[in-house]
C-alpha cells in the first residue's frame, strides 16, 4: 500500500487483481462423462484438473507441479475436496434434486472462489450453483444466506439455510482459505522475463523486449537521468506467448541521441512483488538483426489463436443432453 502510494505520486497506480475460482460439475445420467470434475483457475488461467473417472491430481502448470512435490499439505488437501468431500456433497444434493425434478438428466455446477485486489487487499468472495444450464443459488457473504435465484430453488435454500456448519465453513473457505492459498499461488507463479535489446539498424529505434513474464500485469518505460520519459518513445502492448507467459516492448528513438548521452538512458522493467530490471542504453548489449530474425529473438511465439478450453462449463439441455456454456 505505502509503495503504491509512493508509486501514485509520479504515475496512475494500476489495479492488480489476482483470482482464484473452482469450476466443478457433478451430473447423472449423462453417458461418457464422469460423474465429478474440478478445475482450479488461478488468474484465469487452468491451473490443475481431478475427474471421478482418473481419481488423480492433475497440476497443469509448472509452478503448480512443484508446489504440490513440495507442499503435502497441499497436496493432501486438494485430494480430499476432488476424491472425497465435494463428490459426496454432489451426489448428496443431486440425489435431493433428482426428488424434486422429475427429469432424466441432472447437471449440478459450482463456482468457488475469491478475488483479491494486490493494491488496496480487498477480498472478495464467491459462491454459486447452477443447475441444468441456468442459475440456481447464490451464496451471500453478508447475510451468511442462500439466495434462491430461481423460484424451484427456494425448497433447497430453505434446507440449505438450516445447515449452520457447512454456512460456517464456507464463510471460512471464502474468507480465510481462499485468500490465503491464492496469496501464495501468486507468490509461487511468478516468473521474471529476459530482457534484451533489439534494433534493425543502426537509424533504427532501440527496442527494449521483455518476454517470458508472469503474470502479465507489468509496466515497462525508458528513464532518462533516473526520471520517466516519453518523447520519443513508443510503448507496445503486453502480448500472450505459446507457454503462458507474456512478452512486451518499448522503443526509444536514438536518432536524435548524441553518442556521449547514451549512457543517460536505460529501460526499466516492473512486475509487482520483485526487484526491477533495469537495462542500460549501451551500444554493445544491442542485438542488430534483420526484422525477421528480430522477431526470432523472442524466446517464446506469440498466440492470437483461441484460449484452451478451460474449464468443463456445460449446459445440458435435459432432452437432447447437448453441451453448450453455462450462464450463471
Amino acid at each position: 500500500m505505502f509503495a503504491c502510494f509512493i508509486y501514485f505520486l509520479t504515475h496512475t497506480c494500476p489495479t492488480v487483481k489476482h483470482s482464484l475460482k473452482y469450476f466443478v460439475t457433478g451430473s447423472s445420467g449423462v453417458p461418457n462423462i464422469p460423474e465429478f470434475v474440478g478445475v482450479l483457475m488461478v488468474d484465469g488461467i487452468q491451473t490443475g484438473y481431478c475427474d471421478s473417472s482418473s481419481k488423480t491430481l492433475q497440476p497443469q502448470q509448472d509452478w503448480a507441479k512443484k508446489l504440490l512435490e513440495n507442499n503435502t499439505q497441499q497436496r493432501d488437501w486438494y485430494n480430499k475436496k476432488c476424491f472425497e468431500d465435494q463428490p459426496k456433497l454432489f451426489k448428496d444434493t443431486i440425489f435431493s434434486l433428482k426428488q424434486q425434478f422429475n427429469q432424466t438428466v441432472h447437471i449440478l455446477q459450482m463456482i468457488e472462489g475469491c478475488e483479491w485486489d494486490e493494491n488496496t487487499g480487498e477480498v472478495t468472495g464467491v459462491l454459486l450453483y447452477g443447475y441444468n444450464g441456468e442459475a440456481f443459488m447464490d451464496f451471500d457473504l453478508k447475510t451468511l444466506t442462500w439466495i434462491a435465484l430461481k423460484p424451484e430453488a427456494v425448497i433447497t435454500k430453505q434446507k440449505w439455510d438450516t445447515d449452520r456448519l457447512r454456512i460456517k465453513h464456507k464463510e471460512n473457505d471464502l474468507t480465510n482459505i481462499c485468500p490465503a492459498y491464492l496469496k501464495m499461488y501468486v507468490d509461487h507463479k511468478k516468473v521474471l522475463p529476459s530482457v534484451s535489446l533489439l534494433q534493425k539498424s543502426s537509424s533504427s529505434p532501440v527496442s527494449c523486449h521483455a518476454t517470458g513474464f508472469y503474470p502479465g500485469r507489468a509496466e515497462m518505460f525508458w528513464r532518462k537521468d533516473g526520471e520517466e520519459i516519453h518523447e520519443g518513445v513508443d510503448p507496445g502492448k503486453i502480448l500472450t506467448n505459446n507457454d503462458d507467459t507474456f512478452q512486451m516492448s518499448v522503443d526509444l528513438i536514438v536518432s536524435s541521441i548524441t553518442p556521449e548521452d547514451w549512457r543517460k538512458y536505460e529501460c526499466v522493467f516492473q512486475l509487482s512483488g520483485v526487484e526491477d530490471i533495469v537495462m542500460k542504453l549501451n551500444e554493445a548489449v544491442i542485438r542488430t538483426n534483420t526484422e525477421e530474425n528480430i522477431r526470432k529473438a523472442a524466446t517464446v511465439g506469440i498466440t492470437n489463436g483461441d484460449p484452451k478450453n478451460l474449464f468443463f462449463k456445460c449446459r445440458l439441455n435435459p432432452e437432447t443432453a447437448q453441451t453448450n456454456t453455462a450462464h450463471y
